[in-house]
């Protein structure tokens, strides 16, 4: 099964405000383009992966992701991260009801395209299907199987909250870069250790990062 991503970008000036104590303000929103960059760069590069759709209303991001061949949806909504996947994935549907869709975080600097490969080819196993974050209650990736509605719950606990809704929890070992989000400056320490894309790794260069 081929499948199109939706991924969520917010405005570069507003990203990763936990990430504070390691990058400061001139410096948050190229590294936040730039983790948007490596995961795009990588699911573009995935097996499994169809086409990539970038939701954002970010200039500098748009024109950055559709450089690396990602299709940019304005974020007609802006009604927040769950908003903007749900318009995505219609907007995609628009063209191609029958698609298989995915949400993906834009935060995966370390994302592996043979890693997200095999736990998009998982998912296809189910109609929904979620992939828990690495600090097991939030979410990096959620999947709906042709014909079926997204229905994203990121957030708070999105964990909980996408089996409440049905979807089916992957269990997979050896993905650590499809888990590996990065809010917090422990988080890239993490990412930086399994090892980031370009992009991540010249930003984060600029960055003095205890035990990196």
């Amino acid at each position: 099964m081929q499948w199109t991503l939706v991924i969520p970008v917010k405005p570069l000036a507003r990203a990763k405000s936990r990430l504070s104590d390691t990058a400061h303000d001139g410096v948050r929103p190229g590294l936040a383009l730039a983790f948007a960059q490596d995961t795009v760069a990588a699911a573009l590069a995935c097996p499994a992966v169809k086409d990539v759709a970038v939701v954002t209303d970010d200039a500098r991001a748009g024109r950055e992701l559709a450089a690396l061949g990602a299709r940019i949806v304005a974020d007609e909504p802006s009604g927040g991260l769950n908003a903007a996947l749900a318009h995505g994935a219609a907007v995609v549907r628009a063209e191609r009801p029958e698609c298989a869709v995915a949400a993906l975080n834009a935060d995966l600097p370390a994302l592996r395209p043979l890693e997200l490969s095999r736990v998009l080819d998982a998912a296809a196993e189910f109609p929904r299907a979620f992939l828990a974050d690495a600090a097991a209650i939030g979410t990096t990736l959620l999947t709906a199987a042709p014909g079926l509605e997204l229905l994203p719950a990121f957030g708070p606990d999105s964990r909980a909250r996408h089996r409440a809704s049905g979807a089916v929890e992957l269990r997979l070992a050896a993905v650590d870069s499809v888990r590996q989000d990065v809010d917090t400056g422990d988080d890239l320490r993490t990412a930086l250790a399994l090892g980031v894309g370009a992009r991540t790794a010249a930003v984060a260069a600029q960055l003095l990062i205890p035990g990196q």
